[in-house]
């Protein structure tokens, strides 16, 4: 078997995966700020990191996936200052703002069983890790890399960097980062503006608030990663990742924290997925530019033609590779309801080929290609272009052009079986929406055709044409068949 191999955000390269254990993978990906419902931005770094986790179990890892939740800490703007975000929401809503965590807590999971992502090994939330995290603060004092003001402890960026390389992972150059930083030095209590808050200070409005030894106060927003993934994970652990726009300040201080508390990096390898853009602008709810996941399934939104369904989303996602960007248009959902339609289809279809003695088409080096594909730095769009190779031998087989000996057939329904539905997470009541309505839509057709080929064999020509020109009219394409019928819906 090749070897598995990932982008390493930190070294810059493609590197063969390694894990710290053989055999066991430690997986941790920063999950959502739980304060509204999910946008399609938050789709991608979950389908990318889902389809990770499936690979690795594919490959026989036994892999522990925490994900977590953010529900204090993060305040407007990713600053160190101002209101928390879900508090505002809370006061928006006029609802206790773990009122609102639970509500679009239950809407992100809720969104996500829709898209196919399989739920993580471990889903801590910050509020439930608030002993954990002022453990590793007091490290970080200990350590010398932290200092305590007022009530606060802030990370001291500069003394860091004076014997460890700070900026390694976003490439970014202390003195740029200062030079950016200097007009905020004479507004902040931090000692310079490149430091920043492990823990904060509450102030008397401040709704979320836990005792400390430093007096009452919240975590600041980074310190909640370091202190769960090493929890659940050990430090270090093997594979960190997240979306490209965590990649600075968040990730970044991950690992000054880390060396901080523990005295080396935390983490072996760092993935990172790329951002979803409308009209070339980063998606996202502080720019007012979202399409929630819930309006794609509806179609409620003025920048939506029509609904599309969640595996469609999928599908879209899919398509391109996780590292590189990935503009939202229309004409990009529909060239994507259309591609997973055919791979769908042509996947049922192998259950109906009949093998012979020989076979002419080579499954073994397809297979081959899909799992090339996947081990190079899971490259879905090869993959999926390979598997629509795939369907136009299927289908060559179908209409009598090629053919398939049992042995090869066997191993082309586990291929379709392993990389559609297990490791790309696609199903295959996908093209039109619920599955129990899929079913009893298609037990309808098969009704009527198997009524058109009894009217043909009592040489009711009238009645078999009327069955057949009513579906092709209602987006049905019907295929007279040596054993009946096929038939696709055609949207």
């Amino acid at each position: 078997m090749s070897d598995f191999i990932i982008y390493n955000t930190l070294s810059r390269k493609k590197e063969i995966f390694e894990p710290i254990n053989p055999g066991h993978v430690g997986l941790y990906v920063c999950g959502p700020t739980v304060y509204g419902e999910a946008h399609l931005g938050h789709s991608r770094p979950a389908i990318t990191f889902d389809v990770l986790f499936r690979y690795l179990k594919h490959l026989g890892y036994k892999v522990r996936y925490v994900r977590n939740i953010t529900d204090v800490g993060h305040l407007v703007n990713d600053a160190d200052e101002g209101e928390d975000k879900i508090a505002r929401k809370a006061k928006v809503e006029e609802l206790e703002p773990m009122e609102i965590v639970q509500m679009y807590t239950n809407s992100y999971r809720r969104n996500m069983l829709q898209l196919n992502v399989l739920p993580p090994s471990i889903e801590p939330t910050a509020s439930g890790h608030i002993i954990e995290q002022i453990i590793a603060v007091q490290k970080m004092i200990d350590s010398g890399f932290a200092y305590e003001i007022n009530g606060s402890v802030y990370f001291d960026v500069e003394k860091y960097a004076a014997v460890h390389p700070y900026g390694k992972l976003s490439g970014r150059k202390i003195e740029d980062l200062y030079t950016n930083t200097r007009d905020l030095d004479a507004q902040s209590e931090k000692k310079s503006g490149l430091d920043f808050a492990v823990w904060k200070k509450a102030a008397p409005e401040h709704i979320m608030h836990w005792p400390s030894p430093w007096g009452e106060g919240f975590p600041g927003w980074h310190t909640e990663c370091t202190a769960m993934s090493t929890k659940y994970l050990g430090e270090p652990f093997d594979i960190h990742g997240g979306g490209l726009d965590l990649l600075f300040p968040h990730h970044e201080a991950e690992i000054a924290q880390g060396v901080a508390c523990f005295g080396h990096e935390p983490v072996r390898y760092w993935m990172h997925n790329n951002l979803i853009t409308i009209n070339g602008q980063k998606m996202g709810k502080s720019l007012g530019n979202f399409i929630k996941l819930d309006e794609f399934f509806t179609g409620n939104h003025l920048l939506l033609e029509k609904p599309y369904t969640p595996i469609c989303i999928r599908f879209f996602i899919l398509q391109a590779h996780y590292r590189s960007p990935l503009d939202f248009s229309n004409e990009a959902l529909q060239a994507a309801e259309k591609g997973l339609e055919r791979l769908i289809n042509a996947t049922a279809l192998i259950e109906k080929l009949i093998p012979t003695e020989q076979s002419s088409i080579d499954v073994a080096g397809l297979k081959e290609k899909c799992d090339a594909a996947m081990n190079d730095d899971l490259n879905t769009p090869i993959l999926i272009a390979h598997l629509f190779d795939g369907v136009k031998m299927i289908n060559s087989i179908n209409d009598g052009n090629a053919s398939i000996n049992g042995s090869d057939l066997e191993i082309l329904k586990t291929l379709y079986n392993d990389f559609v539905f297990e490791i790309l997470g696609f199903k295959s009541e996908a093209l039109s929406g619920e599955s129990g309505g899929n079913e009893v839509l298609g037990d309808v057709v098969d009704l009527l055709l198997n009524l058109r080929i009894e009217a043909k064999q009592h040489k009711d020509w009238a009645t078999s044409d009327k069955i057949r020109n009513s579906l092709t009219q209602l987006g049905f394409e019907i295929k007279d068949t040596k054993e009946g019928f096929e038939w696709a819906f055609k949207k």
